[in-house]
Formats: C-alpha cells, sequence, structure tokens
C-alpha cells in the first residue's frame, strides 16, 4: 500500500509543477499575475483618457505588455497625442509608453 500511495504522491507532485510551470512567464509570453497587472494597466489608462474632456477616448486604443503601454489611434492634434502619452505615464505600474497615435 505505501508504494501505491508514494506513487500517486510523484504523479500528484509532478502534474502540480507542471500546471505551476505552465503558468510562468517566459520572455515571449506572460504569466497569469502579469496578464492581470497588465489588464489593471489598460484599465486605469483608458480610464484616464476617458475622464478627460479634451480627449476622444473612442479615438485612441490601449494595450499593455509588462508594463509597456502601446497608444495608437487617430486623433486631432499633436497636443492630443502629447497629453494621451502624459496621462498613460502618471497611471500606477506604467514603465514605458509607446506612441503609435497619428493624426487626422
Amino acid at each position: 500500500m505505501t508504494l501505491s500511495f508514494k506513487r500517486v504522491s510523484i504523479v500528484l507532485a509532478a502534474t502540480s509543477m507542471a500546471l505551476l510551470m505552465g503558468c510562468a512567464a517566459t520572455s515571449k509570453s506572460e504569466g497569469t499575475s502579469q496578464y492581470i497587472d497588465d489588464s489593471v494597466i489598460t484599465t486605469k489608462t483608458k480610464a484616464a483618457i476617458f475622464n478627460d474632456a479634451n480627449l476622444k477616448a473612442t479615438e485612441i486604443n490601449v494595450e499593455t505588455y509588462k508594463g509597456r503601454v502601446q497608444l495608437s489611434g487617430f486623433v486631432k492634434s499633436q497636443a492630443d497625442i502629447n497629453h494621451a502619452v502624459d496621462l498613460a505615464r502618471a497611471v500606477e505600474g506604467v514603465t514605458s509608453v509607446k506612441n503609435d497615435m497619428r493624426l487626422k
């Protein structure tokens, strides 16, 4: 009986390790916690842009990967681009902002 228990324990331990390794972040993918953090950063950045009366939130797209925010879309002025970048930089957790916004 103890031999069977040891085998079951080993199988469970190996399965647990495999599952944990599947959630770990690599240089090309995000782990579960990093994805959640990036989702929070994206939401906070979108909220900051949405709550600004001078910017049209529907024109600016926000994506986040490992704390790096990418802004894209079409806006009416360079001042809007600069303001959106400043708002994104002010969000907690943002490590850098890539501007891919274009003027209409």
